[in-house]
């Protein structure tokens, strides 16, 4: 298993876990019936990078770090993650969070900000909390679940410098 920089030729292999998640509209604030073509440039194209973790050849899951804002908020990025529900629960999101963090660093970040978790996607808000995030705001049912109705949205934040 490996984490490596994906190239334009992977979307492909990615863009069915994109698919997956984005159509269950449970954890990301995405379209549900987002193109591919959409697809790429959200999580390909617009990042600073794009990162895939691979088993055998076989991608099983994905993030980007970007810039969270310009200017004077430069020096924090911002990261989505993604794992093929077939590889979910052995700790591929925990190796992609700790190699986003390190690559931040060496990317000159000060600080990594997750700007919209869904507060129902407990696993996430745990495994953001164990690996040192904190929830500095709360948005007050800005997220609207297909199931669960509208779920507060939370602000979590990690300071990487020293």
């Amino acid at each position: 298993m490996r984490i490596r920089e994906a190239s334009a030729e992977d979307f492909d292999d990615i863009w069915p876990i994109f698919c997956e998640i984005a159509a269950a509209g449970e954890t990301y604030a995405y379209p549900r019936d987002i193109t591919k073509d959409e697809a790429r440039e959200l999580w390909l194209a617009a990042p600073r990078k794009t990162f895939v973790f691979e088993d055998d050849g076989r991608i099983l899951g994905t993030y980007y770090i970007k810039t969270n804002q310009a200017g004077p908020g430069q020096h924090v990025c911002n990261c989505g993650y993604m794992v093929s529900s077939a590889a979910r629960g052995k700790g591929l999101a925990t190796a992609m969070c700790e190699h986003s963090q390190t690559l931040a660093r060496q990317l000159g970040y000060k600080a990594m900000q997750f700007n919209f978790v869904a507060s129902s996607n407990q696993g996430a808000v745990r495994l953001w909390n164990k690996l040192g995030f904190d929830t500095v705001g709360t948005l007050p049912s800005a997220f609207l679940h297909p199931t669960q109705g509208y779920v507060d949205a939370l602000v979590m934040y990690k300071w990487l410098g020293e």
